[in-house]
């Protein structure tokens, strides 16, 4: 592995920001370590859920979901494809349907809106990247990524929230810190 290569915790991405905060955990967590974290968001609004999404939510295929697709910078180079989904339910005619930033950031809009997660669950795999992924992460067709599929459940774990998150793996390492007892 790389010895630049961004030691992730997924921790900062589940709780609300801080208050004060900026509403970026991205750029918060980038800027605590002396970096320049940013985003842009390819795409946001209603959509039809593939197989995996539909998985993770518990819906049928091809249901409607809401979408946040973002790419994420790291200064200035592309580090992280993110498409976050959420049951249309709660995020239909919302911040979470748009394109623009939201103050607070997603996870404070859903508290807002009586979700709260209390519990996630992670799976990483690992696989060679398509010819879009390629394009937007700058990486050669033999550099593999870490593909992060992360479901967020309420009290009553029902899901909320649903990530894909694709990487590429010589420039990351996540990081998990579990709580025994």
């Amino acid at each position: 592995m790389a010895s630049d290569a961004w030691i992730s915790s997924s921790m900062p991405y589940l709780r609300p920001v801080e208050a004060g905060g900026q509403g970026d955990a991205w750029g918060e967590e980038a800027a605590a370590r002396g970096r320049r974290g940013t985003q842009r968001i390819l795409h946001a609004g209603e959509v039809s859920a593939p197989a995996a999404v539909a998985r993770l939510l518990g819906l049928e295929d091809g249901d409607t979901v809401v979408v946040r697709r973002r790419i994420m910078y790291l200064d200035e180079e592309p580090c992280e494809l993110t498409d976050s989904y959420y049951p249309a339910h709660i995020a239909a005619g919302t911040g979470l349907a748009g394109t623009a930033k939201i103050r607070g950031g997603a996870v404070g809009l859903l508290a807002e809106l009586g979700h709260v997660g209390q519990r996630v669950r992670e799976d990483v795999t690992a696989r060679l990247p398509d010819a879009r992924e390629r394009e937007l992460l700058r990486t050669g067709a033999e550099e593999p990524v870490l593909c992060l599929e992360r479901v967020v459940l309420d009290e009553d774990k029902r899901p909320i929230q649903a990530d894909l998150i694709t990487m590429p793996a010589q420039r990351q390492r996540l990081r998990y810190e579990l709580r025994m007892g």
